[in-house]
């Protein structure tokens, strides 16, 4: 099957192709598209006349290298099929299967003769050992399921009926998901069992085998409770009442383990809060986002739609697949959606709604918190509206339009 180019991530790894001296690191939520995006930057070298044998793949969970477990047996492995003169470029998925694979990769790195890059389960790779063993020596590219512009064109790449009317098409997005594997499915409970599959496979492979869970209800009780109540704002302590009053009794410091663990599987994505006035990071409550909407309709059979927090996700999660630095604002007892920071090292300012055009108060509450911050970068109001509004130098903007026009911009947001 022909591959949807993820353009987006390429054209930030491409820069890095030929750098032997660092391994990449394509990090992201299962089912992301990990895999597929290590085949696109194989088939651009292929364009740029590579020859086929410095291209090696080695799949650890495919037949015929799952016995792949000790170092030795991984070097043996790529030694065989490096058997090319110049540089080689080793693309390797799974590669948590094998344990202390950190030392034999920073070895062929070593050499100068591989360029490398790696997927693997992200409890695994991001949970200490790779930042301790190959400090300085790697560079994670974090990818996420399809935003709306990719959902889009990737629909439309492969034939499927897009829909004329933009908010139809959102709330189709909105109700499916961005796994790339579920959109080529055309019925919404094939795409619902799917992630919920999904969402069984990632408790299993990447959480329950390396976190210790001793009570699997309280942790599922958990999950499902910051899947409910994504992007609102918490912290460990008020995690805690909020499941004690529902009847789950559990400890602070297991709560904690329980939101890293989701956090380390991409299930979760942090979004710290960031003082205005004092320009520091704040301590305590964070909000957090799903790398998914799927995750939450997959378990709920309600679709009813609560927008606001719908489309700070969708903007959240679109913002960081293209590359930028998020958080929340606080300016006082004022919020800004999202502090971001632009290509250029300069600053962008957020506030995300479904529409402020239903009342006078709605839009002063949107605008009032950009209105009180001082400086002169961009502040935004993104809505799914179509009639705007201009106030005090502060730009309204159609969100859609807005990620469309801003996809691919390596000056912009």
């Amino acid at each position: 099957m022909r591959l949807f180019k993820r353009e987006q991530y390429l054209s930030r790894i491409r820069g890095f192709y030929d750098s032997t001296d660092l391994i990449k690191v394509i990090s992201g939520v299962r089912r992301a598209g990990k895999s597929s995006l290590m085949q696109m930057i194989a088939d651009e070298l292929r364009t740029r006349n590579v020859p086929e044998s410095n291209l090696i793949f080695l799949n650890l969970d495919k037949r015929g290298f799952r016995g792949v477990k000790s170092q030795k047996q991984l070097e043996d492995l790529i030694a065989s099929q490096s058997l090319a003169n110049g540089t080689k470029y080793l693309f390797i998925d799974e590669i948590q299967n094998v344990e202390g694979f950190e030392e034999v990769l920073n070895g062929f790195r070593e050499e100068n003769e591989y360029s490398i890059f790696i997927t693997g389960s992200n409890s695994y790779l991001l949970s200490g050992e790779l930042a301790t063993k190959l400090t300085g020596r790697y560079i994670e590219f974090e990818i996420f399921p399809l935003n709306f512009v990719e959902y889009e064109e990737m629909k439309a790449f492969y034939g499927k009926t897009i829909d004329t009317n933009p908010l139809a098409e959102l709330n189709s997005f909105i109700l499916e998901g961005g796994f790339p594997r579920a959109l080529l499915f055309d019925d919404i409970d094939d795409k619902r069992k799917y992630t919920e599959e999904l969402v069984r496979e990632i408790f299993e492979k990447d959480i329950r085998r390396r976190v210790k869970i001793k009570n699997k209800e309280t942790f599922e009780a958990v999950r499902n409770f910051l899947i409910n109540n994504f992007g609102a704002e918490m912290s460990v302590r008020s995690l805690r009442n909020a499941l004690e009053g529902a009847g789950v009794t559990i400890s602070e410091a297991t709560a904690s383990r329980y939101v890293s663990a989701l956090v380390n599987a991409k299930v979760l994505c942090e979004c710290p809060r960031f003082d205005l006035k004092s320009k520091r990071s704040l301590r305590g409550g964070k909000k957090h986002y799903l790398s998914d909407l799927s995750f939450f309709f997959a378990q709920n059979t309600d679709n009813t739609i609560n927008y606001g927090p719908v489309l700070e996700n969708i903007f959240f999660t679109y913002l960081k697949g293209v590359g930028r630095s998020v958080s929340v604002g606080k300016i006082g007892t004022l919020e800004c959606d999202f502090i971001v920071r632009t290509a250029p090292m300069a600053y962008a300012y957020f506030q995300i709604a479904y529409t402020i055009l239903s009342s006078k108060d709605t839009e002063d509450r949107e605008f009032r918190a950009l209105e009180h911050i001082r400086d002169g970068y961009p502040k935004y109001v993104l809505t799914a509206d179509y009639l705007l509004q201009r106030r005090n130098g502060i730009i309204h903007e159609n969100i859609l339009d807005f990620m469309k026009r801003n996809s691919f911009s390596s000056r912009g947001v």
